[in-house]
C-alpha cells in the first residue's frame, strides 16, 4: 500500500535562494545552485560533511550530475560554465559558454555533450572532454530558460521567454516544431523518460504535457495558485512532481491525470525540485535556503511497470478536476497492441486498460524539525490509489529489474560494475587532464610574456646605446 511522501532530512548552508537540485546516480551525494554563487555538495549519511565550492563569481542557476557521478556541471550568471569533481579537493575547469546569464546545463545520457542555455538567446552544445564547442541553436527571439536532452540524445527541447519551447533535431540542427505558450513561458521543461512526452512548467501557473509525435497537448494541470519554477518526472513515467511559488510541491498521477499529493515545508517559492534515480527520493529547494529530501513512498508496484503503461484520460486538471479532453500514449514500448479509439475528436491509437483500485485512507502526515513544520497532504479527490494493467501483459513489481538486466544484453552484474568503476575514473582522468590543460595554457601566456618584456627591454637598451654612441 502506498503511505504518504514523508520529510526525511533538510540541509542549510546556502545563504541565498536554492536555484537547482540533482541526485548523483547511486544516491550518495546531492548538488545544489544557489544565487549565493557557491555550489554544495551535500552527503546523504548524517555523518559525513557538505562540500561548498567556490568558483563562480556570480549566482548560480543549475546543477547536474553526469550520469556516471564522477562529474557536476555548473552554470551561472557570470556566463560561465564549470565542472567539478564532487570531492574535498574541488577540483574544477571553467569555460566562457555563452555572452550572457546561462539559465541551463544538462548532460546527455552517454555523458560525453552537455547543452546549455542562455539569456543570449542561443543553445548550444559541448564536448564534456576539453569543452569543445560543437554548434548553436539560434531560432530562440528571447532568453532561453532551459535546455534538455531526450533520452535517446537525438532531441532537444527547449523554453524560452518568447513564449515557445521547441523541439530540436541534434543531428541537422533544425527545429522541428514549436509548440506555443499563449499566457506566459515556461521556466522549465523536460522530457518524459519514454521520449514521446515532454511537461513544461509556466508562468501561468499551469503544467501542461504535450506529444512531441503528434503536437497536442495531452494534459493541462492548473493546481497551483502560483508561477510553475521546475519539475521532475518519476523514473517509471507514472508521476510528475512539480515546484511553485506558491511554496508547495504537486505530486501528479500522469496514469489517472489528476493530483495526489501536495506537499508543504518551505517557506516561501519551491524554486527547484527533483526526483533521485530510483525516484525513491525528492529534493528541493527554495527561497527560504534550504534543502528538504523527501521519501517518496511510492508502492514498488505503482511504479513497477514503468512505462508500458498508456494514460486513461487527458485531462485539464484543476483543483477539482474537469472534462477529459485528450488521451497520452507513454508508451516506451510502441510494440505493444493497441485498439482505435471511438472518439471521433482525437485521432490517437488507445491501449485498453482493465484498472483496479486499492482503498486508501486519507491521510495526512506532519513532520517537525528544526529549520520548517511541513506537512504531506493528500488530494480529497484521489481517496484511491490506481494501478493500471495492460492486457497480455503480466504486471509484475520486478518487471523493472528484468528490463533493466535485458537491455544490459546479459552482462553480469560484476562485470556491469566494474565497467561503470572504469567509466567514471576515465572521467576522473579526462577532468585532470583538462585542468593540467588549462594550467600548461597559463604558464605557456606568462612564458610568452615574460619574453615579450625581456625583447621590450632589449630593445630600449639598444635605442639608449645608440642614442649615447650619437651623443
Amino acid at each position: 500500500m502506498t503511505t504518504d511522501p514523508t520529510l526525511e532530512r533538510h540541509f542549510k548552508g546556502h545563504k541565498d535562494n536554492v536555484t537547482s537540485v540533482d541526485f548523483s546516480c547511486n544516491m550518495k551525494q546531492i548538488a545544489t545552485g544557489s544565487m549565493d554563487s557557491c555550489v554544495m555538495i551535500w552527503n546523504m549519511k548524517p555523518q559525513m560533511r557538505a562540500y561548498r565550492f567556490d568558483g563562480h563569481k556570480d549566482g548560480v542557476t543549475s546543477v547536474q550530475f553526469s550520469p556516471s557521478g564522477h562529474l557536476v556541471a555548473s552554470a551561472s550568471r557570470d556566463k560561465t560554465v564549470r565542472l567539478w569533481v564532487p570531492s574535498r579537493k574541488a577540483e574544477s575547469t571553467a569555460y566562457r559558454a555563452h555572452t550572457a546569464t546561462v539559465r541551463s546545463v544538462n548532460f546527455s545520457g552517454d555523458g560525453q555533450t552537455l547543452v546549455t542555455a542562455s539569456d543570449d538567446k542561443t543553445i548550444k552544445v559541448w564536448t564534456v572532454h576539453r569543452q569543445k564547442f560543437l554548434f548553436s541553436l539560434n531560432q530562440h527571439i528571447n532568453w532561453v530558460r532551459c535546455a534538455k536532452f531526450s533520452p535517446d540524445d537525438r532531441l532537444i527541447v527547449s523554453s524560452s521567454d518568447d513564449k515557445t519551447i521547441k523541439l530540436w533535431d541534434k543531428n541537422s540542427r533544425e527545429c522541428i516544431h514549436s509548440f506555443y505558450e499563449h499566457a506566459g513561458y515556461a521556466n522549465h521543461v523536460d522530457f518524459h523518460p519514454s521520449g514521446t512526452c515532454i511537461a513544461a512548467a509556466s508562468t501561468d501557473n499551469s503544467v501542461k504535457v504535450w506529444d512531441i509525435r503528434s503536437h497536442k497537448m495531452l494534459q493541462h494541470y492548473q493546481v497551483h495558485s502560483g508561477v510553475v519554477n521546475s519539475l521532475s518526472f518519476h523514473p517509471s513515467g507514472n508521476f510528475l512532481i512539480t515546484a511553485s511559488s506558491d511554496s508547495t510541491m504537486k505530486i501528479l498521477d500522469l496514469v489517472e491525470g489528476k493530483l495526489l499529493y501536495t506537499l508543504h515545508g518551505h517557506q516561501g517559492p519551491v524554486t527547484s525540485v527533483a526526483f533521485s534515480r530510483t525516484g525513491e527520493y525528492i529534493a528541493s529547494g527554495g527561497s527560504d535556503e534550504q534543502v528538504m529530501v523527501w521519501k517518496s513512498n511510492f508502492d514498488s508496484s505503482d511504479c513497477g511497470d514503468t512505462v508500458r503503461l498508456q494514460h486513461k484520460t487527458t485531462s485539464r486538471i484543476q483543483a477539482p478536476p474537469a472534462s477529459s479532453r485528450a488521451q497520452p500514449d507513454f508508451s516506451m514500448h510502441p510494440h505493444v497492441p493497441r485498439s482505435q479509439t471511438s472518439d471521433p475528436s482525437e485521432d490517437f491509437n488507445r491501449q485498453d486498460f482493465q484498472t483496479a483500485a486499492h482503498p486508501q485512507s486519507n491521510c495526512r502526515s506532519s513532520i517537525h524539525n528544526r529549520a520548517a513544520q511541513s506537512h504531506t497532504s493528500r488530494d480529497p479527490t484521489s481517496s484511491s490509489t490506481h494501478r493500471t494493467q495492460t492486457p497480455g501483459v503480466p504486471q509484475n513489481s520486478s518487471h523493472v529489474q528484468e528490463q533493466s538486466q535485458a537491455s544490459d544484453g546479459g552482462v553480469h552484474p560484476g562485470l556491469a560494475s566494474t565497467l561503470e568503476h572504469i567509466i567514471g575514473q576515465l572521467d576522473i582522468l579526462t577532468q585532470t587532464v583538462s585542468i593540467l590543460e588549462q594550467r600548461l595554457t597559463l604558464t605557456e601566456d606568462k612564458l610568452k610574456e615574460c619574453l615579450e618584456n625581456q625583447m621590450e627591454i632589449g630593445l630600449q637598451l639598444q635605442r639608449r646605446q645608440g642614442g649615447e654612441e650619437e651623443v
